[in-house]
């Protein structure tokens, strides 16, 4: 177990890799970090899909990092989370304890696995202005244009596709300079789920979700101030269930359109795992139907 510096466990939406990690971590005596663009906003709980009733396994809670860090409403951003993995990671290891890393968002679980270099963009207020009324579509368009895009997986808005060209002008400009943080050795583990079983488990929780008050969840935030546009950047959940109150969209429309784009977003997430395996990085994947117990068990063999 010496030999790696932490667990990473990766996966789709909805392939169970949240109950799975803490499950691992119960059985290592480890902790969990999260490696989620979204979770880190506090209020955003439904809609980020935290399930932090998975961090109480056999009446003892998971100890979990970078969950309920920023405001809803805040633009959290890969260099301020690579600062804050980095401070949960040597606080864990500083104890003797393994780092389990936890998430979907392959850019930003890459950025510390390979120790990427980056820089903290200002907000360039003239190229914001000057793109503030091109659809998602142009702006798409204007990002291809580049030859090594900030993301890819998850532009569903314009305002984040506004930020990723912001993001590429600034690099154009300033040569990143040396890794501030080194790669890390991680036992990587991909939880692997057949693509309709995923597309029938993301219909299912999406019904689950709106019934258990995503949409009130929502509202709420709305109502404690945070702009709707500040909310729609999120994407995904929190763009439809926004333009659903505010009545841009029928119930049914939200619905069927945001069902489309998880499982678009979904695809997207596995892409960009098959992208981190030809990047040199190894994911061992376990099938999502094994018991917990003998997904455990095939990670402790891995590590010995």
């Amino acid at each position: 177990m010496d030999r790696y510096d932490l667990i990473t466990i990766v996966g789709p939406t909805a392939s169970g890799k949240t109950g799975f990690a803490c499950h691992l971590a119960y059985a290592l005596n480890a902790e969990v970090v999260s490696g989620d663009s979204r979770q880190v906003y506090r209020s955003m709980d439904i809609g980020t899909g935290k399930d932090l009733g998975d961090y109480a396994v056999n009446g003892k809670a998971i100890p979990y990092h970078l969950i309920d860090i920023r405001e809803a409403g805040d633009k959290y951003n890969i260099y301020e989370y690579q600062h804050d993995f980095h401070k949960a990671y040597t606080e864990i290891k500083s104890r003797g304890v393994l780092p389990v890393l936890c998430g979907g968002s392959g850019l930003y679980i890459e950025s510390v696995l390979k120790g990427y270099s980056l820089v903290n963009v200002p907000e360039n207020k003239i190229l914001r202005a000057q793109y503030e009324c091109y659809s998602l579509n142009k702006l798409t368009k204007i990002l291809a244009g580049y030859k090594s895009l900030h993301n890819t997986t998850d532009v569903d808005t314009a305002q984040r596709a506004i930020r990723a060209i912001e993001i590429e002008e600034y690099k154009k400009e300033h040569p990143l300079e040396q890794n501030e943080f080194p790669p890390l050795n991680s036992l990587v583990v991909g939880v692997n789920i057949d693509r309709e079983l995923r597309r029938e488990k993301i219909t299912k929780r999406l019904k689950d979700r709106l019934e258990e008050g995503m949409i009130e969840e929502v509202q709420d935030i709305l109502d404690k101030g945070v702009k709707p546009e500040d909310l729609i950047y999120y994407g995904l959940e929190y763009k439809y269930v926004t333009m659903y109150v505010l009545q841009e969209l029928t119930y049914n429309e939200m619905f069927s359109l945001l069902e489309i784009a998880i499982h678009q977003f979904a695809k997207r997430q596995m892409t960009w795992f098959r992208g981190m395996e030809r990047r040199g990085i190894y994911i061992h994947w376990i099938d999502a139907l094994l018991p917990v117990d003998e997904k455990i068990e095939r990670v402790k063999n891995l590590l010995i």
